[in-house]
């Protein structure tokens, strides 16, 4: 998909769709005015007869309409002064209105639109960004042709949206650069997420990562089972221990600034299916386990993001990655095993692998000497009955970097919610056996998670989300979300401007 600013005359623009705005009140934008005009009142009587009313994310096209070029008109209701979250949410509904009208080229005229806490460059980012993320489609496994599969498939390829102004082109223009880089990281995210347990094993997340490493110029280095095992991974060579499929730590390295300069480091949980172990899961609803790697996914799609956009900065990405299967070689219940930071764990839930897998990734990490470290994970049942599908969950050992993160939420309109942390929750992880144990004794198990995690991270200035509410969806729209990648991205995109 290409897309492009312009100035062009709206009513002389040949194209398949022209997006434009209805605000609520009698004062439309000039775009719409304009229209309203050469149609000859053909807005006004749309919303005197009810049609479209100017609410945020109504819409209405109009085909053929009368005084313009376009064949199509695309009516989008904004409010009256929208905030971000309503002008992301707007977008949204109006892309994907106009993804499926089949048109191949389209003029974008919303932003014009005054939207509280975003500039022009923001607005023509969210744009850009909500557009791509309506054409998304994962068909890569269907051989199904014909009308459903054309039906389905998002023909725009190319959109132009209108400049408001000269003064604002260099700004507009660098939001729709950021967009396109940021909505190829969250494709590729979804990419991963979406694949199946028999594709999408250790070894092929690290196939796709040497692939990135080549096309991106990235670092990439892949560790096998051998040498975790030298290096004192005891936590996360039992998690594999149950499956057939090797584990892989792989480590990936953008040099956007200088070779001294401390990394931002991200570690994503990448558990390729679990089934939960010994500690067997339900059978209902277990194919979704194969989202059990969407930490890893969004990690390597923030990566993607921030070498496509060469910011200034530093950005290393660790992903543990294995299978967490029952069978005669797996963990049990009550084992006790030695991280690589040396501390022991008592096992008593082989279900909670993910904070297994994380915390020898969290230890291994401490070598780069990073400025911040990140870890992104599918962790807790309980992040979900606290927030639901809405909100991912920062917990954090230092405020500057959970109030960056939650900045960057804000303004990528990723929704987020801080947690809190302290030791009557790290308590409930004492172990009669051992340093500790991998599940808490009570209630509160996303905090509880992040505290065994926060035993690992004690020299650093580190945050652990907690997306397993945001980073998929069941049922009819089941999938991958991609997020938090606008997050993450936004975060470092913040932290390269820093350092420039």
């Amino acid at each position: 998909m290409k897309i492009q600013l312009s100035s062009l005359d709206v009513l002389r623009a040949r194209t398949d769709c022209l997006v434009v705005a209805v605000r609520e009140g009698t004062q439309q934008p000039p775009t719409t005015r304009k229209i309203e005009k050469a149609s000859k009142g053909l807005i006004q009587s749309l919303i005197h007869s009810g049609d479209i009313d100017g609410r945020p994310g109504s819409v209405l096209l109009v085909p053929s309409p009368m005084g313009i070029q376009a064949k199509r008109l695309l009516l989008v209701g904004v409010g009256d002064k929208p905030d971000i979250d309503d002008f992301a949410s707007t977008t949204l509904v109006a892309a994907r209105q106009l993804c499926s009208t089949r048109s191949v080229s389209a003029v974008v005229a919303l932003t014009e639109i005054a939207v509280t806490g975003a500039d022009a460059g923001t607005r023509a980012r969210m744009i850009s960004q909500a557009i791509q993320e309506a054409g998304y489609r994962f068909s890569e496994l269907k051989t199904t042709k014909g009308k459903e599969t054309a039906r389905r498939h998002c023909t725009v390829k190319r959109i132009t949206l209108l400049s408001d102004s000269t003064k604002n082109d260099s700004a507009m223009r660098a939001g729709i650069q950021e967009a396109c880089a940021i909505a190829n990281g969250v494709a590729l995210a979804k990419d991963l997420g979406n694949l199946p347990g028999n594709i999408c094993t250790p070894n092929y997340l690290a196939n796709q990562a040497k692939k990135l490493g080549n096309s991106h110029k990235l670092k990439i280095k892949v560790l096998d089972e051998a040498k975790m095992k030298a290096l004192g991974m005891g936590a996360l060579l039992s998690v594999s221990r149950g499956s057939r499929e090797p584990a892989r730590l792989i480590v990936m390295e953008h040099q956007g600034a200088r070779r001294s300069d401390a990394p931002v480091v991200l570690v994503g949980k990448g558990i390729t299916f679990d089934a939960g172990g010994i500690s067997l899961k339900p059978a209902a609803a277990m194919d979704e386990m194969k989202y059990d790697m969407c930490g890893a996914a969004t990690v390597i799609g923030a990566i993607c993001a921030v070498a496509e956009m060469k910011l200034p900065i530093n950005l290393n990405v660790v992903v543990p990655a294995c299978e967490n299967r029952p069978s005669s070689s797996a963990t049990l219940p009550g084992d006790i095993v030695k991280s690589m930071s040396g501390q022991t764990i008592e096992i008593l839930n082989t279900d909670a692998e993910g904070r297994l897998i994380l915390c020898d990734a969290l230890t291994y990490s401490e070598r780069f000497n990073p400025k911040f470290i990140v870890d992104v994970a599918t962790l807790t049942g309980a992040c979900v009955v606290a927030l639901g599908h809405i909100r991912t969950a920062i917990m954090s050992n230092n405020e500057d970097l959970s109030n960056n993160l939650m900045d960057a939420a804000d303004k990528a309109s990723d929704k987020a919610w801080k947690m809190p942390m302290g030791s009557e929750y790290d308590n409930q992880l004492k172990s009669n056996f051992a340093d500790m144990a991998n599940i808490g004794s009570g209630y509160g198990g996303s905090i509880t998670a992040a505290c065994f995690l926060g035993r690992f991270t004690k020299n650093m200035k580190w945050a652990h989300l907690d997306i397993a509410g945001t980073a998929w969806k069941s049922g009819a729209q089941k999938g991958s979300t991609g997020r938090p990648v606008p997050m993450l991205s936004e975060f470092i995109l913040n932290q390269s401007k820093k350092n420039s």
